[in-house]
């Protein structure tokens, strides 16, 4: 099965996919745990709260197992899933952008990092697999193998982990305004429009939830899904500067949105998962899992 959107769950909010909210869930209720693992049974239980069957969930984890997210711990008849660290890592990374950078950059410096790049035309995975972590780390295309983000952005360990030291060249530096529209650059090198729509439309469908049913019902539900659709959103947010970005730029009343909701069903989604969770201590891997 592949791993794709699925019909929108309780809230009408369109789903993220499976693995998604898998990260979500060990991100929300067991990455500041510590060492522990966590029984299919529960994630099962979890992410049938918002749509996903148990044979989605099952084909997912085994697929996190092989991509190096997750490792298995088997304790009588029950099999546990817990983190590797490359999936804390990447936990932690969206933890950073969720909680702490915000969605509104407005403490910019003028400083650009420019990234240029030359493959050969039949490294189309590496092609591929760089562009989506240039997305990730804020970077527009200015050229086709010049990439162009705000701020002094590290990716030395994108480089490193995708082995293209030889064909990458990394500077930082700041733009000459007297003969570079910097308004007309961003314009060019992101589609702002996209990323204004994806933001009014998470205010307006969480703002239209809160004020109806609300999310007392099922808060551990309600949290997943806002928390995953709020990443997946931030992800492809350059986070450019405010002084280059629309007046009323969505983002902030989304932001606003999204920590009101989170704020309240943080405490009530702990509670539930205190109550259905079956956890146990992490063991040492043995290289089997």
């Amino acid at each position: 099965m592949e791993d794709t959107e699925i019909p929108s769950g309780p809230t009408g909010v369109a789903q993220p996919r499976p693995q998604s909210l898998v990260l979500a869930f060990f991100g929300n209720h067991i990455l500041e745990e510590g060492c522990r693992c966590v029984y299919s049974g529960s994630i099962i239980d979890v992410l049938g709260r918002v749509g996903v069957g148990e044979q989605a969930v099952r084909s997912t984890l085994t697929r996190m197992v092989g991509r190096g997210l997750l490792r298995r711990q088997r304790q009588g008849r029950r099999m546990y899933f817990g983190l590797t660290p490359q999936a804390i890592r990447i936990l932690r990374d969206g933890g950073r952008r969720i909680w702490q950078d915000g969605a509104v950059n407005e403490d910019w410096d003028g400083t650009w990092t420019l990234l240029g790049f030359s493959l050969p035309d039949s490294w189309q995975r590496q092609r591929h697999d760089l562009r989506s972590r240039l997305i990730w780390y804020g970077f527009g295309a200015l050229f086709s193998g010049l990439w162009i983000a705000p701020g002094r952005v590290d990716v030395s360990g994108v480089i490193a982990e995708l082995d293209l030291a030889e064909r990458i060249k990394v500077f930082h530096a700041s733009a000459d305004e007297a003969t570079t529209d910097v308004d007309r650059m961003v314009l060019e090198s992101w589609d702002l429009e996209a990323i204004a729509a994806r933001y009014a439309a998470f205010d307006k469908r969480w703002t239209a939830l809160e004020a109806g049913e609300g999310h007392a019902g099922d808060p551990i539900a309600t949290r997943l899904l806002l928390v995953t659709e709020w990443l997946g959103i931030i992800r492809t947010d350059p986070r450019l500067p405010a002084r280059h970005l629309p007046a009323e730029w969505p983002a902030r009343a989304a932001q606003e949105t999204f920590r009101r909701i989170a704020a309240e069903t943080e405490e009530p989604a702990r509670r539930v998962a205190g109550e259905l969770l079956d956890t146990v201590p992490e063991e040492p891997d043995d290289g089997t899992s």
